[in-house]
């Protein structure tokens, strides 16, 4: 891709694992603030996005990091980068707010220095909850809440308090009706880039569903996905054949001239190895990208697998 100066503006990544990958960031980050001459200049890091371990608040994935939030959001903020508290839980009841652990984490959130930071969202009960005794968080409107009709998905971008919506990765290639959106609009959008889960699956909100009551602490089996491909696990080379994906080309040429400015990468489950593999497609020069990963899969102190 060339680099030619056009009408576009700066592509802002919202990126996985805040928690859950916080050693492999102690690595990247250094790196890309170091070098960027190795990464695209169109783009930008926005924000990265996650739940430590025992959140009953978190959603869209059982989280599962063990880094201290203390230290997390330090690292994080000390390079002007937001972090997101991913509190999607769907099924949350009155007695779940006050939740001392997740109160704990909103506080902190609430006072980190360096960056304005955030909660992702789906329980309106935690929304209105959040709104009330953390105003200086903002909101983004998880992709949880499977936003597959437009007219659903306009309604949630009129709602003032939530400065990005999440739609459902079915909405990604809706040109004519996204071209509709007004400005202000545009600047809330943040597309789910890379999902892989099937284009027609309709057990999403079931799945997230699961996710939600684990977070809880219930005990229920594993949602099982019958969806084609929903056994397999992720893989990147078939996220890219999805009707949904959003390539980085695409964003360069096509939705950056259009308005839209935020773009999320999904992959709190997986590996490092595999988030790693996502930041060279989407943001490091093809002629840096064994550089970049040399460097990051020779640092002894970094397990990859």
């Amino acid at each position: 891709m060339d680099e030619k100066s056009t009408k576009r503006g700066k592509a802002f990544y919202h990126l996985p694992g805040l928690f859950e990958f916080y050693e492999f960031y102690r690595v990247f980050l250094p790196l890309y603030f170091a070098h960027r001459e190795y990464f695209y200049d169109w783009c930008e890091i926005g924000s990265l996005y996650g739940a430590p371990a025992d959140a009953i608040w978190g959603g869209g994935r059982v989280g599962s990091g063990e880094a201290d939030p203390e230290e997390v959001l330090t690292f994080i903020n000390s390079f002007g980068i937001s972090a997101r508290l991913t509190f999607s839980n769907s099924l949350l009841r009155e007695e779940h707010l006050g939740d001392r652990f997740c109160n704990r984490l909103a506080t902190l959130f609430e006072k980190g220095k360096g960056a304005e930071n955030g909660v992702i969202v789906h329980s309106e009960l935690l929304t209105e909850y959040l709104m009330r005794h953390y105003p200086g968080l903002y909101l983004v409107s998880s992709t949880t809440k499977v936003l597959t009709d437009f007219r659903d998905f306009e309604k949630e971008l009129r709602r003032e308090e939530f400065r990005f919506v999440v739609p459902d990765f079915r909405l990604n290639k809706a040109f004519e009706k996204l071209e509709t959106l007004s400005e202000e609009e545009k600047g809330k959008v943040e597309f789910l880039c890379n999902e892989c889960c099937d284009f027609g699956c309709t057990e999403r909100k079931a799945c997230y569903e699961n996710v939600s009551r684990k977070n809880l602490g219930e005990d229920v089996p594993d949602h099982i996905c019958r969806s084609p491909g929903g056994g397999e696990g992720y893989r990147f080379s078939r996220a890219m054949e999805n009707p949904g994906f959003i390539g980085a080309s695409d964003i360069r040429d096509v939705y950056l001239p259009m308005g839209f400015s935020h773009f999320k990468l999904e992959g709190r489950g997986l590996g490092s190895a595999l988030i790693l593999e996502f930041l060279l497609y989407y943001m490091t020069r093809p002629e840096y990208r064994l550089k970049v990963r040399e460097e990051i899969y020779l640092d002894s102190m970094l397990d990859l697998f």
